[in-house]
């Protein structure tokens, strides 16, 4: 069916792209039905026509607002999963600074009243205390190295 050349297009129209062919089709039907029916049906074409295109409108965002929905609810599930170090640059520092200064008196007073094995006994405490607070602050720092193996001997 040939196009007169007065009539404007969909896409002068509306501006939509390709992908919204359903669109098209529509808003052509209701413009050669108004053609056809004449001016007194024009309200009710133009008011069935809008209201496909809320349908359209409001499909669209509710799909939209699903997905931001499961993209929050899959941050939210990454964060709780994966525990964050809670300790800033400078606690960490600070705890390295006070672990080495008591480390000074520690070492004399275990050197001084059980020789060797006591200064032995006074660092094996003051680096166990060191690799606890690292593992607290970084929960993955020890454990991943005995789990990849496990997990490649079952790739095997």
């Amino acid at each position: 069916m040939p196009r007169a050349a007065g009539l404007p297009t969909v896409v002068r129209m509306t501006g939509m792209d390709a992908r919204d062919t359903d669109l098209k089709k529509e808003l052509d039907a209701t413009l050669r039905a108004r053609g056809e029916l004449g001016d007194e049906y024009e309200s009710a074409l133009v008011d069935s026509f809008l209201e496909k295109v809320d349908q359209r409108i409001d499909s669209a965002v509710e799909r939209r607002v699903r997905r931001q929905l499961a993209e929050q609810q899959m941050t939210v599930a990454r964060d709780s999963r994966s525990p964050r170090a809670t300790d800033t640059w400078g606690e960490r520092f600070g705890f390295g600074i006070v672990s080495l200064v008591l480390a000074v008196p520690l070492s004399a007073i275990g050197g001084g009243v059980a020789g060797l094995p006591g200064l032995l006994a006074a660092w094996l405490g003051i680096v166990g205390v060191n690799a606890v607070q690292a593992a607290r602050s970084n929960p993955g720092l020890f454990g991943h190295r005995g789990q990849r193996r496990q997990d490649d001997a079952w790739e095997d």
